[in-house]
């Protein structure tokens, strides 16, 4: 019982409070009604607000479907196409000039798309995607970095009524297979190659590994992303994008309309919680959800430029890169690869260079500006930006306060929000301009989401009490799986308290969270994410959180790991550049462990890293440190985002 007091008192701890800076004044959620209030009261009906923001083909004549609860039916009779709310409707509304997409290359090459031209190549993509065989309820897997093609893709197959599966990039040929026979796909869009830090990788080559192994043979679109310099074969039923695009250029090809229930797209899990997992969501649900928090969360409209760092790969990319932005008619900034290279200064110049209004990123990127040091922001204008956001992991206090002082000069609200990939869109937020801040909490559930902190028993807690984060109500943009999806998928999220609580309908995140007596709610970490010491589990965001207590720590991760027979607990941390006294350090480390937890959890080692390994969304790999404290070879480095960091926490093991 002492271990649940300590990390109740650390988790309620008083958060200080911030006032909406009054400098921001284009909140568009102000209508003199209190939106939770009024989403409570009008539930579910509040969601029509959601489905208002979409052009229908035809209206729909049943807002929710509950029969075959938990899977949910959002908007059923109603039938629109995604690619034209994110593009044709916006050259009807007059914006045919306006920017769709900014892209900025890894090599300084920029590229401009306006809403007319992104329609005529995602017309000719859609075209030649016919051409090859690709028909409605068809899947394309898309296997591309950060390139314009990627998005117009998407939507090429959404206008045609062909779901797209993306597969990040950086993923082995293994993993491309995996994906790719997982969902049937009748199509491959792959490049030439990409570039890392100025390098050349053969991404062809790994599409080619992974097509040798297919057992059916498919049609592979190539973008050439290498240049006339790296000419690249293209083999049987191989296509280069280009030719396609210059052949139907001009086609007419008519958004394909679509039932509100028919699945816009496959998502696999990123895998760092479990073994990777197919999600689908329906074109209606999550179009509506993804706009609505566009609007609602990030207070995007027609015309505002707004850069999200999320790769594409993943659902964050998908959900705030391409559709909700574009279907509010946005201007949206794409960035290939690294923001360290080719230095440091270009995330900074990228938001100068294109008056970035809205930013949104990871916390872990947001402590590696802070690793860079506050000068780096300093030397470029950054007056554009009104609004900071943060996703993909709970960010600390101190670097909330670094992101809202030297990035947003205090006048930027911080809208840190929580979801997942299953959820589609942001669930808890703040609304800008509307609620207080408190850095290190997430804030509350959105308008119209119902979200509880429960015991092991499905039993409500009171503030302060850390349990299990679920929703108890369903939300427009929830995953909505097909028929060989339904048992795991029930297994896994609405199952865990069924046989204590089967008269209680509740979605099970997988996240442990506490929350406060105004509602706010702080995530503590994954329900699964505990080592194992001395025959005692304990909970990773608890460590965690003792350590960077410490003065001078910035950032930490603690593994388990075997030597001698014996487990032991090792502690990776990042600290202050100012900071030399590690020594020091180490010892207060270990004292804040051994008070917060106990004795028996005192670290066999403490070792200091630049940077902990990460993946593309922000998550800690503690793969990667337990293969490094386990001595064993790391099999692939590719899905990092920081790969070149293995080989440093590998030379730092052997010295420290």
């Amino acid at each position: 019982m002492a271990e649940d007091r300590s990390e109740r008192v650390s988790w309620s701890e008083k958060r200080e409070t911030r006032s909406p800076p009054s400098t921001f004044d284009r909140d568009t959620t102000r209508t003199g009604v209190d939106p939770r209030e009024r989403f409570d009261r009008e539930w579910p009906d509040c969601w029509a607000d959601a489905a208002a923001l979409l052009e229908w083909t035809e209206p729909y004549d049943e807002l929710l479907d509950d029969d075959d609860a938990p899977f949910y039916r959002w908007f059923v009779g109603g039938r629109l196409n995604a690619a034209e709310n994110c593009i044709d409707r916006h050259l009807e509304a007059g914006r045919k000039t306006q920017v769709a997409l900014r892209w900025e290359g890894k090599r300084d090459e920029q590229r401009t798309y306006t809403y007319h031209d992104l329609h005529r190549e995602v017309t000719a993509v859609a075209a030649g995607l016919r051409e090859l065989g690709v028909e409605e309820n068809d899947v394309v897997t898309l296997y591309l970095p950060t390139l314009p093609e990627l998005p117009i893709t998407m939507l090429a197959c959404a206008r045609i009524g062909a779901l797209h599966n993306v597969v990040f990039a950086g993923f082995a040929p293994d993993a491309l297979l995996e994906r790719m026979s997982g969902t049937d796909s009748s199509a491959l869009v792959t490049c030439d190659g990409a570039f890392r830090d100025g390098v050349a990788i053969d991404q062809k080559r790994k599409a080619d590994a992974a097509m040798a192994e297919l057992e059916s043979t498919i049609p592979t679109i190539v973008v050439d992303r290498l240049g006339p310099a790296n000419e690249t074969q293209l083999g049987p039923d191989q296509y280069a994008y280009d030719e396609l695009v210059d052949r139907f250029d001009g086609a007419d090809v008519p958004p394909v309309p679509r039932n509100a229930t028919d699945p816009l797209f496959h998502i696999h899990t990123s895998g760092t919680t479990g073994e990777p997992q197919r999600m689908t969501h329906a074109t209606g649900g999550y179009l509506a959800g993804t706009a609505w928090t566009s609007r609602t969360v990030f207070d995007l409209s027609p015309g505002d430029t707004y850069w999200c760092t999320a790769d594409l790969g993943w659902v964050t990319g998908h959900s705030y890169v391409v559709y909700g932005p574009l279907a509010r008619g946005a201007t949206v900034v794409l960035a290939e690869g690294s923001l360290r290279y080719p230095d440091r200064h270009r995330p900074w110049e990228i938001i100068e260079r294109n008056g970035v209004e809205v930013f949104y990123t990871t916390p872990g990127v947001i402590r590696t500006f802070m690793k860079w040091g506050e000068s780096f922001p300093a030397a470029h204008d950054r007056s554009s930006l009104r609004l900071l956001g943060t996703v993909g992991e709970p960010i600390g206090p101190d670097t909330w306060e670094w992101y809202y002082t030297h990035v947003g000069d205090e006048r930027c609200p911080i809208v840190d929000t929580w979801w997942q990939t299953e959820t589609g869109a942001v669930m808890l937020s703040t609304l800008p301009g509307v609620d207080e801040m408190k850095p290190g909490a997430v804030g509350p559930p959105l308008p119209g989401i119902d979200a509880r902190v429960v015991d092991e028993d499905g039993r409500e807690l009171p503030p302060g009490e850390p349990g299990y984060l679920t929703i108890t109500k369903p939300w427009p943009s929830m995953l909505s799986p097909l028929e060989s999806d339904r048992y795991w998928v029930l297994a896994e999220y609405w199952q865990q308290f069924s046989d204590r609580r089967a008269d209680t309908w509740r979605y099970f995140t997988g996240d442990r969270a506490v929350v406060d007596e105004d509602g706010y709610v702080t995530i503590i970490g994954r329900a699964d994410d505990v080592v194992t010491v001395g025959n005692r589990r304990l909970g990773t965001a608890e460590l965690e959180a003792a350590i960077t207590a410490v003065d001078g720590v910035t950032e930490a991760a603690a593994v388990a790991g075997s030597t001698g027979g014996d487990t032991d607990l090792y502690v990776f941390a990042t600290i202050e550049q100012d900071r030399t006294d590690r020594d020091g350090l180490r010892g207060a480390i270990t004292d804040a462990i051994v008070s917060r937890i106990g004795r028996f959890a005192e670290p066999a080692a403490v070792v200091f890293t630049p940077e902990l390994p990460e993946t593309h969304s922000g998550k800690t790999m503690y793969r990667v440190l337990e293969t490094i404290v386990d001595d064993e070879r790391l099999e692939d480095s590719e899905p990092l985002r920081n790969p070149e960091i293995v080989g440093e926490l590998e030379s730092l093991w052997t010295t420290e």
